[in-house]
Formats: structure tokens, C-alpha cells, sequence
């Protein structure tokens, strides 16, 4: 089956990428140095394709009763228009079958990014709660394509190369967007820095690359992607949760309503389950680098690494790992790598916020 491509193939191809294949998409692995990419997002800009994401609009009378359904957090909580919320999407057992952005625009309109892997069960998902309520999906990856422009210098270029949308720009507050005709601005991102994420018609993405390049914006891959949001503390689908866990033991209890007494699909499997297992951070105190699924061996039993890299930042080997929940930040633990044990140090994440070390 040939790859999928986003509307930028020739851009990353021009620019030298290393293409592989991401879930179904070929997609820049980097553009030389990776190194160099996730410098510049921490101490300047460096702007992402994510244009393989899929964005789609809930719309219709019954639109927040539905996502009250099906998201673990309370989109109640979106009063303003633009006002951002991060959430799991569970099944019935309390797994978690993506995370996910969804934005307010008005009572009766939403907005969400869903992940690329997961969208056709996302959306089939969604499709079968959907039949209960008075609401349309309308899915929008073939009208819109995405960028992602992170750093702290970000938001200054675009309003450099978008004079019409600078104002915007420089307004919005974290975890807020805002909407020029149909060029859709929010305040978020996946690096631990500041930034922004634009949708945008198809037709548009190629010429806003290109001046973005022009203007210094620094093209970054899927690797310098891996080592920042590691660095930031952030879940990736598929290696830190997945549709066999739960999100209390992903980290992401602070995502989950219980305060209230909806009833969202898996509420009643996270309650009677509760939380098993701590998901806390690790920093190598050895030379050597850990990977996912290596063991952990701790005095209050086993671990595991769910993500593990090098990182740039802290020029050390970092990890996401679900451990006994007796084990604590501070506690030293040891990492199975080729069959020899490294010690290593629990931490609390992120590791990296703003290009500042916090551990």
C-alpha cells in the first residue's frame, strides 16, 4: 500500500528530509541534524508539518451534550469562545483510545484534533455514540492542512511573515485560539515551548512554509518532535497509553472529571479500578540511553519504560515510566539496558519547560 502524503511532500523533499513512514504517512524524520532542529525550538523557532493530524468540527444543538459522552474531561469547562481543552477519549473499560485537543468556538460548535494513527477508530468511535445525539461530524483533513510553529520566538515570526494575523497572535493566551476567515491560530503545541498551531486551507500551507523558511524558522522532524515532547513531559498514543490503559495510570488523572456526576463513557471502570500504577519521570545517571519496554527494578518491585531517548537539553538519557506507586520522585531505581543494570534517579515531569531545565 503507497504512503500518504501532506500538501508539504515537496517542501520536506526540496528541503532534504529523511522520509519514513509514520502511520501509514512518509513523513520528515529530520532535515540534517536533529540536534540542531530541537535547539532551535527551544532557543528560537522551528515549525513541524502535522497536517497527517485530523481535525473535524462538531456541530449542531446537542454538540457539548455529545462531547460531555465522550470525553473524560468536561468540555463545560469551555465558557469563551477559543478556549482550548485537552482530553482522553475512552472505551467502556477505562482505556484510553486517543488524546486530543477540542476547542470551543460557540454553544453549538467545536472543534478537535484527533491523532493521526487513530482516526479511522476515533472516528467510528465517535460515529456510533454520535447516532444518540443531535450533532454532525464533519471531518476537515482534506480542506485544512496544519502547521505547528514552536519556540520562543515563534509567534513573533509568524506575525513577521502574517502582518494580518499578528494581533492575534501576540494576543492569545496559552490554550486559547482564534479564528482569521479560515485561517484557525491556537496557542499550543507539543514541544514544552511557547508557540503556535494553524489550520489553514490546503491551497495556503506551501506559501506560508516558504516564507516562514525565509523569515530563519528552522523545518523539524519527527525526531526533534520525539526528543522535545519527551523533554516536556508529554504522552505519545501508542507508546505512554493506549486502549489497554487507563489514564490515572498515564499520568493524566488531572484529565478526568470526577468531580462531577457525568456520566462519560469509562467513568464508571476508572472509578471501580482506580489508579494502579504512578507514571513519573527518569534521568540516567550512566552513559547509555533507554528505549521503551525496558525493566525497571525498584525495592517496591518492577517497572516499566513506556518512552526513552537521549535528550539534547539535559545531555543525559530522560524516560516516561509506569511504576509501583509506592516509588517516588527523588527515589533511585535501576534500568535494565543489554542485559546490565544503570542507575537512575525518579523525577517528576517535565524534565524541560521554556528552555529551562527543571530537574
Amino acid at each position: 500500500m503507497s504512503l500518504k502524503h501532506t500538501p508539504l511532500y515537496q517542501s520536506h523533499v526540496a528541503a532534504g528530509a529523511k522520509l519514513v513512514d509514520f502511520g501509514g504517512w512518509e513523513m520528515p524524520l529530520n532535515y540534517g541534524s536533529q540536534i540542531q532542529e530541537h535547539q532551535a525550538v527551544r532557543t528560537d523557532a522551528g515549525m513541524f508539518d502535522v497536517s497527517h493530524m485530523f481535525p473535524l468540527d462538531i456541530v449542531g444543538p446537542q454538540a457539548m451534550a455529545f462531547l460531555q459522552k465522550l470525553l473524560a474531561n468536561d468540555v463545560a469547562k469551555l465558557t469563551q469562545p477559543g478556549k482550548a481543552l485537552y482530553s482522553a477519549m475512552l472505551n467502556e473499560q477505562g482505556g484510553v483510545i486517543d488524546d486530543l485537543i477540542v476547542y470551543f468556538r460557540n454553544p453549538g460548535s467545536y472543534r478537535m484534533v484527533i491523532n493521526a494513527s487513530t482516526a479511522a477508530t476515533d472516528l467510528s468511535h465517535m460515529q456510533n455514540i454520535a447516532t444518540g445525539f443531535n450533532v454532525t461530524l464533519i471531518p476537515l483533513q482534506e480542506k485544512l492542512a496544519m502547521l505547528a510553529i514552536q519556540g520562543p520566538k515563534a509567534r513573533a515570526k509568524v506575525g513577521q511573515v502574517r502582518p494580518l494575523w499578528k494581533t492575534s497572535s501576540a494576543e492569545l493566551l496559552p490554550f486559547f485560539s482564534a479564528e482569521i476567515g479560515e485561517v484557525f491560530i491556537a496557542r499550543t503545541g507539543y514541544t514544552g515551548e511557547d508557540g503556535v498551531e494553524i489550520m489553514l486551507p490546503v491551497a495556503e500551507i506551501t506559501a506560508l512554509w516558504t516564507d516562514l523558511l525565509d523569515a530563519g524558522v528552522q523545518p523539524c522532524g519527527l525526531g526533534a518532535r520525539d526528543t522535545l515532547r519527551l523533554e516536556a513531559g508529554m504522552n505519545l498514543y501508542g507508546n505512554d497509553m493506549d486502549q489497554t490503559i487507563s489514564p490515572l495510570d498515564a499520568g493524566m488523572g488531572w484529565t478526568v472529571d470526577t468531580k462531577t456526576n457525568r456520566d462519560f463513557i469509562g467513568r464508571k471502570a476508572l472509578l471501580q479500578a482506580g489508579q494502579k500504577q504512578a507514571f513519573l519521570g527518569l534521568k540516567l545517571l550512566d552513559k547509555a540511553v533507554m528505549r521503551s519496554h525496558m525493566k525497571i527494578i525498584s525495592p517496591h518491585g518492577e517497572g516499566e519504560i513506556t518512552s526513552g531517548t537521549f535528550s539534547p537539553t539535559l545531555n543525559a538519557s530522560i524516560a516516561l515510566a509506569r511504576l509501583p506507586l509506592s516509588v517516588k520522585a527523588g527515589d533511585e531505581v535501576q534500568v535494565e539496558i543489554r542485559a546490565k543494570l544503570y542507575p537512575a534517579v525518579v523525577v517528576k515531569p517535565p524534565f524541560v519547560r521554556n528552555g529551562k531545565v527543571l530537574v
